[in-house]
């Protein structure tokens, strides 16, 4: 319940919230024409609902009311989500069709023998769905975790108590995950950073407007109330120390924005430097409760990391125990009680998000259960079986090869990029790899006990099942088979260090993809959500690796300040941006999307004009072929969504609202022509203001 993420950025994957030659494809495009006229689009006639457009509003003016404004209007958000759109609708199409999956398994009608994979999906999920079992042990089922915090000691207890959070459903403010070493993807690498906080950004912490100091008077009755549960005393004034305990690591923490820059967060560190260059923390008792070896490291906030290893060493042992007593009660309330788990909604849901009320038990648990460290990948493969055909996976693979060879046209051509770099992007273009639908390799579960009437200890099994294997693997050669999206998850990510795009099975789907809808229809959709992820390795953060995902500058000093005029110019346009008055996108956070969305655009929109092999696309219902391709674009983006979640996108967020990623056409010469949008429109540029990066 403690974040709501459309789209998550871990380290050097870029989350979403297409060599045959264009001639050689006409086939296939012709193909999926004659098929439109068999079989109907899901959406529409043709693959847009035109019944969602408010044609009272010019497109120059504001795109996502033309394209939606009909829809946004008479939509209601269900009571139990923050935001809906398309997005959320494939996700519920996905829930219900995974909880069809989960109870024919449990109820194993036909009486066959389950396989040790399904006996694990029907034990967890016969755990996750009694409550009586769950409301009949309270908090008494973390009562060990929360006896070993009350018994710490000293500082070298407290440091052993943090290797331990992740397993314990804790909390640490310094933490260490395993990733890939930049500097040789074939390895894995420890990278250590600082987090810990309660709140969804530094921001909330530290900005004194009224909306963010009546929430930190919310958070402080919120733990106040949490610790209750756990019958601590003198809980009020604990509440308010824990407050003013993160509002320091939230001081020192660097801004997101900085957090994204892949040359300041690169600081590796032989093992035996770390105790010189990071003194006064306890690595050696840290890292024993991991499990991690740790030959090298990557220090991902390095003078950060040196003043929490202050706050750890200065502030009172009592505040430090009172904070994790908090979290481990807040992070695990969805395993608890309904009483606790009610009281972190209250918050985590109401407060923070606009979520009026909770999600529906069964839809907790599969969320609980799809996981990559969970079992996702165990539920997925049912999942592809019953909804993901072939002719899909096929239909993918020609698009994604249809966008590279549009990419490499377009790296051909750019006017500002010299000959040397634009050899070296062909080198990484050649080199990407596509994942699509699911994993060729599934994950194992060999070892993974499930309990039916165990919740709690399930949960703690399953992280120690994936620690574990992540420890055991972390001086093997990097698996580059691994997912980092299950088969039902509905999104899409690039992965820098292995230089791969993946697009798991569920958003193949419609509006993204329909292979009945018209071609101009799925090139506007996933062709530019594939022109997207493709744009990740080139945008200002992942054009920092190369062809084989290491981190090196490729670019020579002048094609980069080039680049560097125009995504400067992105940041300026997004950050004009006003959501919520006073509140703008941060168009420095959003960059690598923004550049993702209008890049993205442009290369599909390029596939799309090849596919036509010079012939003019038809007119249907009135619609033309350019407008279908744009209107495709902002139907994937229709949403609406709680003022509250809002603001927690706008400040922790990757992705810039939905509304202004319909804006994205505006930087392209083909949808003013398109609209006829003129001077005078509010979304208007001139030429010479148009972002035209690839």
């Amino acid at each position: 319940m403690k974040k709501t993420l459309i789209a998550v950025s871990i380290a050097s994957v870029f989350v979403l919230s297409g060599c045959n030659k264009a001639t050689e494809t006409s086939s296939n495009n012709e193909q999926v024409t004659a098929t439109t006229q068999t079989k109907k689009a899901e959406l529409g006639n043709f693959g847009i609902e035109l019944d969602a457009r408010d044609e009272s509003v010019k497109p120059g003016d504001d795109f996502f009311r033309y394209a939606g404004g009909t829809w946004y209007d008479n939509f209601v958000i269900p009571s139990d989500k923050v935001r809906y759109g398309a997005f959320t609708k494939l996700a519920e199409r996905s829930e219900k069709q995974i909880k069809t999956i989960i109870e024919e398994i449990a109820n194993n009608a036909d009486g066959k023998e389950l396989t040790p994979e399904e006996q694990l999906i029907a034990n967890f999920y016969q755990s996750y769905m009694d409550t009586e079992t769950a409301n009949a042990k309270g908090i008494s089922a973390i009562s060990p975790v929360l006896e070993s915090i009350n018994n710490i000691s000293d500082v070298t207890e407290l440091t052993a108590m943090f290797g331990r959070a992740w397993l314990d459903g804790s909390a640490s403010p310094i933490y260490g995950g395993m990733w890939f070493n930049r500097l040789n993807p074939d390895q894995y690498q420890l990278s250590v950073g600082v987090g810990g906080l309660g709140l969804p950004d530094r921001s909330y912490y530290l900005e004194d407007t009224e909306r963010f100091v009546k929430i930190r008077e919310a958070y402080v009755a919120h733990i106040e109330e949490m610790l209750h549960f756990a019958k601590v005393e003198n809980a009020a004034e604990k509440a308010k120390n824990i407050l003013a305990l993160e509002t320091q690591i939230a001081e020192v923490q660097w801004p997101r924005e900085k957090r994204r820059d892949r040359d300041l967060t690169l600081n590796q560190i032989q093992r035996e430097q770390l105790d010189t260059d990071y003194p006064g923390f306890d690595w050696n008792t840290y890292f024993a409760e991991t499990g991690y070896k740790v030959p090298h490291l990557n220090m991902s906030q390095p003078e950060p990391i040196k003043d929490v290893i202050k706050l750890v060493n200065n502030e009172p042992l009592s505040v430090w125990k009172d904070y994790m007593t908090y979290h481990t009660i807040t992070n695990q309330a969805g395993f608890l009680s309904d009483e606790v788990f009610n009281a972190n909604f209250e918050f985590y849901g109401k407060t923070l998000n606009g979520q009026q009320e909770p999600r529906p038990r069964w839809k907790r648990a599969i969320a609980q259960m799809s996981g990559t460290q969970s079992l996702g990948f165990a539920i997925g493969k049912s999942y592809v079986d019953k909804h993901f055909p072939a002719s899909s996976k096929a239909q993918m693979a020609e698009l994604v090869e249809n966008l590279r060879t549009a990419l490499g046209e377009r790296i051909d051509s750019l006017e500002w990029m010299g000959n040397e770099t634009k050899k070296n992007a062909h080198a990484k273009l050649a080199s990407f790899r596509p994942k699509i639908g699911y994993p060729d390799e599934w994950q194992s579960f060999d070892g993974l006990e499930i309990k039916a009437d165990d919740l709690l200890g399930n949960v703690l099994r399953i992280r120690k099942f994936f620690r574990d294997d992540s420890v055991a693997k972390e001086l093997e050669k990097t698996d580059r088979e691994r997912w980092g999206m299950s088969p039902q998850r509905v999104n899409a990510y690039y992965n820098s260090s292995f230089n791969e795009i993946v697009f798991p099975a569920a958003i193949l789907q419609p509006p993204f993809f329909d292979p009945n809808a018209d071609p101009a229809v799925n090139y506007g959709g996933i062709g530019a959500v594939i022109g997207h992820e493709m744009g990740h390795g080139f945008d200002d953060q992942g054009a920092k690796s190369d062809e084989n995902g290491i981190q090196r500058n490729w670019w020579t000093d002048e094609d980069k300040t080039a680049f560097q005029a125009r995504t400067d110019a992105l940041v300026a346009q997004y950050d004009g941006y006003e959501p919520i008055k006073g509140s703008h996108v941060n168009g420095q956070l959003t960059l690598g999307e923004n550049i993702g969305d209008v890049g993205g655009l442009a290369m599909a929109y390029h596939a799309y004009k090849l596919s036509l092999n010079g012939k003019e696309a038809p007119v249907i219902e009135g619609v033309t072929g350019d407008q279908r391709f744009f209107l495709a674009w902002a139907q994937v983006w229709r949403e609406k969504r709680t003022e509250e979640s809002l603001m927690t996108q706008l400040k922790s967020d990757p992705h810039a609202p939905a509304r202004y990623r319909t804006f994205a056409p505006r930087n392209h010469d083909a949808w003013y022509k398109a609209f006829n949008v003129q001077p005078g429109d509010a979304l208007y540029l001139a030429p010479e203001e148009r972002v035209r990066i690839w």
